[in-house]
């Protein structure tokens, strides 16, 4: 405990100091002196807090003090663009997602020093205590004090705000290796985050085959009918079954394959065209996708006649489905008149993907296997999002159990031969 002695003076007015043992029971006596009782009661209470020891950032006569500003210190939305600036291996798309992040996001960081005054943050101020309250920022979000129900800043959902974190402790982390070296520690490194199973927005809706079935007979249009079955047979993304061209299937092999080699990305703001060809979203995407001898019946009745780069499945004038095109013609007025007529569900068309592995799950194909075939970069990502699916082995995993729990053990005093 500390405590407070009034030190008389011959002239002049009293002064307070404050002692205690630093760490408590067997540290050395520590002590600050002030001119003024409340501030030594305030001191108090701050060593109290602290375990019994000095208040971190307090310099013995000097109070709170900052830091030093440290060569090279910069603003972080400043070292973060340049970090975005001089990534590799990334696409333009990506990269100017990235600088939007910064430019909306980061730039609400702020640093609150040790005497509670916020200042910008710079690549060498930023603090845990700094990360958690922009996290927590980011959670609430900025509710328009003018207009209820009205917000300056919406609430981010949980998988936004750990995209975002990620990109910051990258930003952050090049600041420790860099030449000279800007920082000693990751102040990301271990910030609480929201649990993505908080997530209610935007969750998965996984269809029965009837419910597909219903959906699918409001699809007119033959060629759409087509891309949506191969969607829900396949699991393949939406930019890669539509990137799909004659050269990528093997259908006369023993098992007949679709080769993933390419997907659709989103051009760069201000280019010529919105899309373009480029690889798949991760290494392990790309893959050999097996087919039934249903889906090798269908690429063969739609590339007889084709030449090897042009595309599978193609819309009306002969290029390839743009995904507004087919959502706003095809699949929403199928999904609409579907609801109509008594369908609980409102599927995107993401959801095919999510509903081919629910209907792999239900016929107990192992998680590992239906990575492979989703083109996940980790099995993590696969157990993450559809391991609780797999119900089904519920019984045989029960039935496992008791044949051993229920084997009768020897008996005190025999023993077992």
């Amino acid at each position: 405990m500390a405590s407070i002695r009034k030190r008389e003076k011959k002239t002049g007015p009293p002064t307070f100091q404050v002692r205690w043992l630093e760490g408590g029971r067997g540290g050395s006596w520590e002590d600050e002196s002030f001119g003024d009782e409340g501030q030594a009661e305030e001191f108090r209470r701050l060593v109290e807090a602290h375990g019994n020891k000095w208040p971190y950032g307090w310099i013995k006569g000097r109070g709170f003090v900052e830091p030093d500003e440290q060569p090279g210190d910069v603003l972080l939305v400043e070292w973060a663009n340049r970090y975005v600036g001089r990534l590799t291996g990334v696409d333009d798309r990506t990269r100017e997602d990235y600088a939007r992040e910064v430019r909306l996001h980061f730039s609400h960081l702020e640093h609150v020093r040790t005497d509670g005054i916020a200042v910008p943050a710079t690549i060498c101020n930023l603090t845990q205590d700094d990360i958690t309250d922009w996290v927590r920022r980011e959670q609430d979000g900025d509710p328009n004090p003018d207009e209820k129900g009205k917000w300056l800043r919406r609430p981010a959902d949980p998988k936004s705000i750990s995209n975002r974190h990620g990109l910051l402790y990258c930003v952050v982390q090049a600041a420790i290796d860099a030449t000279p070296q800007l920082r000693t520690t990751n102040c990301c490194k271990k910030t609480k985050l929201p649990r993505l199973d908080d997530q209610t927005v935007e969750e998965m809706t996984f269809l029965e085959r009837d419910e597909y079935a219903r959906v699918a007979l409001e699809i007119k249009d033959p060629d759409a009918r087509d891309l949506a079955d191969w969607l829900v047979g396949t699991g393949m993304r939406w930019g890669e079954a539509s990137a799909l061209q004659v050269r990528d299937l093997s259908l006369n092999s023993e098992i007949p394959t679709a080769r993933v080699q390419r997907a659709w990305k989103k051009a760069k703001v201000g280019s010529e065209k919105s899309f373009y060809l480029g690889p798949p979203k991760t290494t392990k995407a790309r893959r050999l996708v097996a087919l039934t001898p249903a889906q090798a019946a269908m690429a063969r009745r739609l590339t007889t006649g084709l030449m090897p780069e042009q595309f599978v499945f193609r819309a009306a004038m002969g290029g390839p489905w743009r995904h507004s095109n087919f959502y706003d013609r095809k699949w929403q007025p199928a999904v609409k008149a579907a609801v109509k007529k008594g369908l609980p569900k409102r599927p995107r068309i993401h959801d095919l993907r999510h509903t081919h592995v629910a209907w792999l799950i239900e016929k107990r194909i192992p998680l590992p296997a239906i990575q492979n075939r989703l083109g996940h970069e980790s099995i993590q990502t696969t157990v993450d999002r559809y391991g609780h699916l797999v119900r089904d082995l519920d019984d045989q995993i029960t039935a496992a159990i008791a044949a051993v729990m229920d084997v009768e053990p020897p008996r005190a005093g025999l023993r077992a031969v």
